[in-house]
């Protein structure tokens, strides 16, 4: 950050002070009239602004007070005469950083503007980093675990999701690979725009390219009117590609073509038409052996994983299987109108110890149901995973292990019901410093 604008209506003073700045390793931007270098501040300007106090127009003081006005957080140094040093304090009084008297010390200017800088990039941070938390809680409330898979998987999608890095998403059938590329679209300086999404194995093979690109009226039988594409409609915002390897080998050239010139042409047109969008796309199985076994062309795979993220299988994220469970059983019990009752303790241990072979869209399907039924709440979770770990429960898991994943889920939660208070966790499972301190460590859980 070595940003300034240099404001002042004398050209000799102006260009002396640019050559000296930029001789300093400053980046100057230089203006004899403050009314144009207005018009280029903005709140987010990583840098700060030089000027001189009497200059015609729009003078050293209106012209602080409008850049207040934008951001009042923007450092303004001013230049003052020998007989304005009255006129310097009352600018201090209405928040300029500091004012160099004239006839300047060089040395004194570029050491008030790098403190000014210094103190203009703590102010950037802050608010990136402020940013960069209410991003994070609302991606919370989209895509549900706190567990540390999912708290790496949340890092890096607030990290890239401001970019416009294309992104492959690779992960199980079931895990959330669409949540996490609208989650991303939210987080984007694209969110107002338009959200398509594309599932590649549900469109037929003779209709890919007609979805993707669209036609003219007449382009191929059955075709009436003209049909915009996917990635027309998608132009100026996100697009979302599941299931990448399942489109025609002959298409994803195409596509490629696209991207690379960033624009299309329709079917039965001769229009090259141009689109720019950001390309979300997803796949449940290794791009390696896709490609190997001639499903995915290389070429395209190196376009689309400039950045590649890995969604977790539950069953390497259980510790978040309680709380997806809290909210996926309110919103059953929201949709079908009716109550929600907590799983009992041994139902959360049956659980935490299914391996969810569907991941979380098993776990949903598996709480409406829980909802939807109507046996005493201790005997629903049991019936509705019979067929899948009658038998099996105490072989995958021991009984041992059972009891120690329910113990931590106890702990945990007692942690977080109080703040991390471990006076009031203490008391509220009855149980001495020592042996929380000791299960605390066995289990790997923080007081935050």
């Amino acid at each position: 950050m070595n940003k300034v604008t240099l404001v002042d209506d004398e050209k000799s003073v102006r260009d002396s002070a640019r050559q000296w700045l930029e001789l300093s390793g400053f980046e100057v931007l230089s203006f004899e009239d403050a009314s144009k270098a207005l018009t280029t501040i903005t709140k987010n300007y990583e840098g700060i602004v030089l000027s001189d106090v009497k200059m015609p127009g729009l003078d050293g003081l209106q012209f602080q007070k409008k850049i207040a006005e934008v951001d009042p957080d923007l450092p303004v140094v001013l230049f003052t005469g020998h007989g304005d040093i009255a006129m310097a304090v009352e600018a201090i009084r209405g928040g300029a950083y500091d004012f160099v008297e004239k006839p300047f010390d060089p040395e004194r200017i570029v050491e008030t503007i790098k403190r000014a800088l210094e103190k203009r990039q703590l102010v950037i941070e802050n608010r990136l980093l402020k940013q960069a938390l209410v991003d994070s809680e609302g991606l919370d409330s989209r895509l549900v675990g706190s567990s540390v898979p999912m708290r790496s998987l949340k890092k890096e999608m607030t990290h890239i999701a401001p970019t416009i890095a294309n992104v492959l998403i690779l992960g199980e059938t079931g895990t959330g690979k669409e949540v996490v590329a609208r989650s991303i679209h939210k987080l984007s300086h694209r969110n107002k725009k338009n959200y398509l999404a594309l599932n590649c194995a549900a469109i037929p093979v003779n209709m890919a390219e007609s979805e993707l690109f669209g036609h003219e009226s007449g382009a191929f039988t059955g075709a009436q009117g003209k049909r915009i594409g996917k990635l027309e409609a998608a132009n100026g915002g996100t697009l979302f590609l599941d299931e990448l390897s399942s489109m025609p080998i002959d298409v994803q050239g195409k596509l490629l073509r696209a991207l690379e010139h960033k624009e299309i042409t329709r079917l039965g047109s001769n229009t090259l038409r141009p689109v720019e969008f950001r390309l979300l796309s997803a796949m449940n199985e290794s791009p390696q052996k896709a490609i190997k076994e001639g499903r995915l062309r290389e070429d395209l795979y190196f376009r689309l994983n400039t950045v590649e993220l890995t969604v977790p299988p539950l069953r390497k994220r259980k510790d978040d299987i309680p709380l997806l469970f809290s909210f996926f059983l309110e919103q059953a019990a929201d949709t079908y109108g009716t109550s929600a009752d907590s799983a009992t303790p041994q139902s959360l241990a049956i659980m935490m110890s299914h391996d969810w072979p569907g991941n979380v869209r098993e776990l949903k399907s598996m709480t409406e149901r829980y909802v939807l039924s109507a046996l005493p709440p201790q005997e629903r979770i049991p019936q509705i995973l019979s067929s899948s770990i009658a038998g099996e429960c105490a072989s995958s898991i021991s009984l041992k292990d059972q009891v120690n994943l329910f113990e931590r889920h106890l702990i945990k939660e007692s942690l977080a019901r109080h703040g991390g208070n471990v006076k009031n966790v203490i008391d509220d499972l009855c149980i001495p410093r020592r042996t929380l301190n000791e299960k605390m460590s066995k289990y790997d859980l923080k007081r935050q």
